[in-house]
């Protein structure tokens, strides 16, 4: 999503490619249509020395002067198809980690040999930013910190009537509506989400956990649903464009993330006045203050999460509370204009414009 934004809003001063590892997916297939160029490397298992020899013709047919890798093995294999072709600068973002997160020598020891003085490196967080320097070895005076940002203006622009919204979606004005916006993956946690309102449907039955988002996990989320018979009380709502409305429509934002760096659902959710309920992981402490935009509690602690949960379902006032306290930290530290304002600068010194 950042590096689709980045492309629609700065797409006058740079020329963007896609270039995709595995597959383009329902957002590589939006920027076709809008006129971007997406290549699909189509990478197979293991170290495949073949994609990066594709990903160096791309690079030489396209005469590209600046990648910009998001994630740690598009990085890799960044630096590795330069040696082969072209030679451009590397910019590397680390939106989070894989867990369990550990050094690796062989990566410390890749990272030194192929990372040059031209090439920058940007954790969307400083915990992601500690990992880089700690596990990855790259020296701390090479990484800067740009938070993720959220186009506010539009964000608020799309407030919505929350009872028409839930007419609209099958949803009873009496329930209490606790929304999930997350790849189904096994970094996300859905069923640690499951569990959670297991427990929060025994004490209030009219609990709803609507999930947004697609994946490899769904038949595995699908099959923990129907074992604990939660049909009536989770909803799958696939990919959506209109995330903001369905924001609008509910009571409180839940993340169980097994590993994060700052997620862009989380300010959205912020955005919209709703408190947060997440896991005590990565960056979420940097977005989420506990006991003013929300709570945190550890990662797979269904029993703490739900416990949280049903403390905000009894108090209206402080979900109204953290809410507001939620919107104007976003405003101030997460704001869209902000992020692209840097990477542009980013882009410039790395061109040398």
């Amino acid at each position: 999503m950042l590096a689709a934004r980045l492309g629609r809003q700065l797409q006058s001063e740079c020329r963007f490619v896609y270039i995709c590892l595995d597959e383009a997916g329902t957002l590589g297939e939006e920027l076709r249509t809008e006129g971007f160029p997406v290549e699909v490397l189509g990478r197979r298992d293991g170290l495949d020395w073949r994609c990066a020899l594709r990903l160096a013709n791309i690079l030489k047919r396209e005469r590209v002067d600046l990648i910009h890798a998001h994630q740690y093995t598009p990085f890799f294999y960044s630096m590795v198809a330069r040696l082969l072709q072209r030679q451009p600068a590397v910019l590397f973002t680390e939106h989070g980690r894989h867990f369990p997160d550990y050094p690796r020598p062989k990566r410390k020891f890749a990272n030194r040999l192929l990372l040059e003085p031209r090439d920058r490196v940007v954790a969307v967080g400083q915990a992601v930013r500690q990992a880089l320097i700690h596990n990855e070895g790259i020296p701390a005076s090479r990484v800067a910190v740009i938070y993720n940002g959220i186009d506010t203006a539009s964000f608020h622009a799309a407030i919505h009537d929350k009872q028409n919204v839930r007419r609209e979606l099958g949803i009873s004005s009496s329930d209490f509506v606790i929304l999930m916006v997350a790849r189904l993956d096994y970094l996300k946690d859905h069923a640690t989400a499951v569990r959670t309102i297991q427990r929060v449907v025994a004490q209030r039955p009219q609990a709803k956990l609507v999930m947004v988002g697609e994946g490899p996990e769904r038949a595995a989320i699908q099959q923990l649903v129907d074992t604990h018979q939660l049909h009536n009380n989770v909803k799958f709502f696939g990919l959506r464009k209109d995330v903001a409305r369905l924001l609008n429509a509910a009571d409180l934002f839940l993340l169980t993330s097994i590993s994060e760096g700052i997620p862009l659902t989380v300010i959205e959710a912020m955005l919209a006045n709703l408190p947060v309920v997440a896991t005590r992981v990565g960056g979420l402490s940097e977005v989420v203050i506990e006991g003013q935009t929300g709570f945190l509690a550890p990662a797979g602690d269904d029993a703490g999460l739900a416990e949280k949960v049903l403390q905000l379902a009894a108090n209206v006032d402080l979900c109204r509370r953290f809410g507001i306290q939620g919107r104007d930290r976003a405003e101030r530290l997460f704001s869209e204009s902000q992020m692209h304002e840097r990477y542009l600068a980013l882009y410039c010194e790395m061109l040398r414009i």
